[in-house]
């Protein structure tokens, strides 16, 4: 058998002229096919590089600190290791941009071996509205948000939950998910932001929670209404999923080299709640 070389590739992205990271049968242009192409022309390989990501965005949003890998044989890996990052850099169009091309420890998955996924939700909540500089990655929210209500609200939604009422449900997928941190702050003073961290994240997860939490940070809801949505665990009519240009996926975690392959398997594992 071909001995193989496991390629981590630390990327980023302006998911405004995409539609999503995964490949389509439409021909749409995605992240992954974009990368995927680029990387087998650069490599000149018969094959097509398949890669595997750390988390699957949606359509339009962004991401600063995304992870993916591929398997290529040792020899086609040592003719190109030293020049594959500028090849990529002049292949590549300029809304994506891999940063770092480095072999993968043993174990390493980029999807099943990620402890947390970290995503960032920018809000403005001027009345003039959004800066036009700043409109293609923040929300215009036109009303006044606490800090106080959003930062109550937020950590009644703490720990492992069933979030089938934040998520798109797919056939055969939990929907139990662990969320680690939801904090807000003002990072202008016309911008506040959401940062949100979990194990991982189903379908519009993100983009739902936001959406319950700006209810209770504007005052039209009370900070206890996210967390009695989440109790219900069915799509609530007034939740809606925000636009995505507000959303950037900024940092994947992993374990230490030697605990991968066991958060591998844990990973893998059919998750049930509080187990």
């Amino acid at each position: 058998m071909t001995r193989v070389t496991r390629v981590r590739l630390d990327l980023a992205y302006d998911g405004t002229e995409f539609a999503g990271w995964a490949r389509q049968r439409s021909g749409v242009r995605t992240v992954q096919q974009v990368l995927e192409e680029a990387l087998t022309a650069v490599l000149r390989v018969s094959e097509p590089v398949q890669l595997t990501v750390a988390g699957r965005t949606d359509s339009g949003v962004h991401a600063s600190g995304q992870v993916a890998h591929f398997d290529l044989p040792d020899g086609v890996w040592a003719a190109h290791q030293e020049k594959l990052l500028r090849r990529l850099a002049g292949k590549l169009p300029m809304d994506v941009r891999v940063a770092k091309v480095s072999v993968a420890p043993e174990g390493f998955d980029a999807r099943f071996a990620a402890t947390s996924r970290r995503y960032i939700y920018r809000v403005c909540d001027s009345k003039v509205g959004t800066l036009p500089t700043r409109r293609g990655f923040v929300l215009w929210h036109n009303r006044e948000l606490d800090l106080d209500r959003l930062t109550e609200a937020s950590k009644l939604l703490l720990g492992e939950h069933d979030f089938a009422a934040y998520c798109k449900k797919r056939e055969g997928a939990t929907t139990i998910r662990r969320l680690l941190d939801v904090h807000w702050e003002r990072t202008r003073p016309d911008e506040v932001a959401a940062t949100i961290e979990a194990d991982a994240f189903c379908h519009s997860m993100v983009r739902a929670l936001v959406a319950a939490l700006l209810m209770a940070g504007d005052g039209r809801c009370a900070p206890e209404f996210p967390a009695e949505v989440l109790a219900g665990r069915e799509r609530h009519p007034s939740v809606n999923v925000l636009p995505p240009h507000g959303l950037t996926l900024e940092e994947v975690k992993y374990p230490d080299d030697a605990e991968l392959a066991a958060r591998v398997e844990e990973t893998r594992r059919i998750r049930v709640l509080g187990c």
